[in-house]
């Protein structure tokens, strides 16, 4: 059933950034002295504020956390991010195929980041106004829900009239506790195969694979539907 609204998650759901984010933690925090796989920054720093992936670093490694972490780490992003970013396969088809809807974004990322990259992406039109930082916003990022009510509540709908997209477990937390209909999307070049079953465990209404599942799901054109 199409719902009222849609809100996005924005890493990993609109933007393919969460691979880049995982390999600036992991490359990062092995030159420090802090060996993380790639596959370990993933499962552990996807869906956070750095500032809240800075306190669980330090709670994890303790006294050999260094001292000039957060300059490390913000070094790294800007050469890594640099490069510029590129949209998730099929996610700027399918905002344009529902632009007649309220869209939001509600990410844990900074605004100035986040409007940058939608302009880049050609998307900045189709959120207007509604793009909102959990680390601006709102006081609690996620997993609490607040950044959700919040965007809710700004396009003038009920949290649940409306599905929101999630490709992290803390995301897919928050956007459950809103009590919206949620859509754990795995489209990114970050998903392994566990994140399946991790979104799955916050009991999210279905996992999907592509924006042209999602597309299916929510009962959107024939046309898009097989052309993503």
């Amino acid at each position: 059933m199409t719902p009222k609204a849609i809100i996005f998650d924005f890493d990993g759901v609109i933007a393919d950034s969460e691979i880049v984010s995982a390999r600036m933690f992991s490359e990062a925090l092995t030159a420090a002295g802090l060996p993380t796989t790639l596959d370990e920054a993933v499962e552990r720093y996807t869906g956070y504020h750095r500032a809240d992936n800075l306190i669980a670093i330090a709670a994890h490694w303790g006294e050999r956390t260094p001292h000039d972490l957060a300059e490390r780490l913000n070094a790294h992003a800007d050469a890594l991010f640099a490069v510029g970013l590129t949209p998730v396969p099929g996610a700027t088809e399918f905002i344009g195929s529902v632009s007649h809807l309220p869209l939001a974004i509600g990410s844990s990322s900074r605004t100035a980041y986040l409007n940058k990259h939608l302009a880049d992406f050609d998307l900045a039109d189709a959120f207007g106004a509604h793009v909102y930082s959990g680390s601006e916003h709102v006081a609690r990022g996620k997993p609490h829900p607040d950044i959700y009510l919040h965007a809710a509540q700004a396009l003038g709908v009920h949290p649940s009239e409306t599905v929101i997209i999630e490709d992290s477990p803390v995301g897919a937390r928050a956007a459950v506790a809103a009590g919206a209909r949620v859509i754990g999307f795995t489209g990114g070049s970050h998903a392994r195969p566990s994140l399946t079953e991790r979104l799955a465990a916050e009991g999210v209404e279905i996992v999907l694979p592509g924006y042209g599942h999602v597309a299916a799901h929510l009962g959107i054109g024939e046309r898009l539907r097989t052309a993503m």
